[in-house]
C-alpha cells in the first residue's frame, strides 16, 4: 500500500510539473501586445562606442496611444538587449518566442509599478555588460507576472537607434584576477609547506 502511495504522489507531482511546464510555454513573445509602450533610449554620448561601468544612457517610457491592455498593467520592466550585430554566432541571443527560455535581455535595468504618465530615469552601464550592440526593451507586467504588452527603442526589426557599448573591465578582467589569486594561493601554499618541511626536518635533526 504505502509503495502505491508513493508511486500516486510521484504521478501527482509529474502531472503537476508538466502542467506548470505547459502553463509557462503558452507565454510567447508573439502573443504579447507589441507598441504598446513608447520607449526611448539616449546614450550620453551619440555616435561613439560607450565605456561600460563609465558611460550613461537615458531612458523615457510612457503608453501608447494605441494600446489595449492598460487595463492589465501593474509592473514595468525595463531591460536591455542584445541588438542584431551582437546576435552573429551567437544564437541564444536571439529572442525566443517562449518568453521563460528567451536570453535575449538578461540586463534588468528597472521594475516598478506601472504608471501611465511618461517615466524616465539615467541608466549607467553596469561593468560586466559584454561588449556589443544594444536597444532597450519595456514589458507591461500583469498581476500574476506575466509579460502582456512591451516596447522598444528599436524598431520591430531592430536596426535603428542601437547603440555600442565597449566593455572597460568586464568578464574577462574578472577572470585575470580570479586567477592571479589562484596563482598566488598556490605559491603561498607551496611556501608553507616548505617551511614546515624545514622546520620538521630540524626538530628531527635536533632529536
Amino acid at each position: 500500500m504505502a509503495i502505491h502511495k508513493i508511486l500516486f504522489a510521484s504521478l501527482l507531482v509529474c502531472l503537476l510539473i508538466q502542467s506548470s511546464l505547459g502553463a509557462t510555454k503558452e507565454r510567447l513573445f508573439s502573443d504579447l501586445e507589441k507598441g504598446a509602450l513608447e520607449v526611448t533610449a539616449k546614450p550620453s554620448r551619440e555616435n561613439v562606442v560607450l565605456d561600460a561601468g563609465i558611460d550613461k544612457v537615458t531612458v523615457t517610457w510612457k503608453l501608447s496611444s494605441t494600446a489595449t491592455k492598460e487595463a492589465e498593467f501593474k509592473t514595468i520592466k525595463v531591460k536591455l538587449c542584445y541588438a542584431p550585430i551582437s546576435q552573429v554566432d551567437r544564437p541564444w541571443r536571439k529572442t525566443h518566442d517562449e518568453l521563460f527560455k528567451d536570453k535575449s535581455c538578461p540586463h534588468k535595468i528597472v521594475a516598478k509599478p506601472y504608471d501611465k504618465t511618461e517615466q524616465s530615469l539615467e541608466y549607467t552601464l553596469e561593468r560586466d555588460i559584454p561588449t556589443g550592440t544594444y536597444f532597450v526593451r519595456a514589458y507591461a507586467v500583469d498581476a500574476n507576472d506575466h509579460e502582456v504588452a512591451f516596447g522598444q527603442s528599436t524598431d520591430a526589426e531592430k536596426k535603428t537607434n542601437l547603440f555600442s557599448v565597449q566593455a572597460i573591465s568586464g568578464r574577462h578582467k574578472s577572470l585575470d584576477i580570479a586567477s592571479i589569486c589562484f596563482s598566488v594561493f598556490s605559491v603561498l601554499s607551496l611556501l608553507v609547506f616548505f617551511v614546515n618541511e624545514k622546520r620538521k626536518a630540524k626538530i628531527e635533526q635536533s632529536k
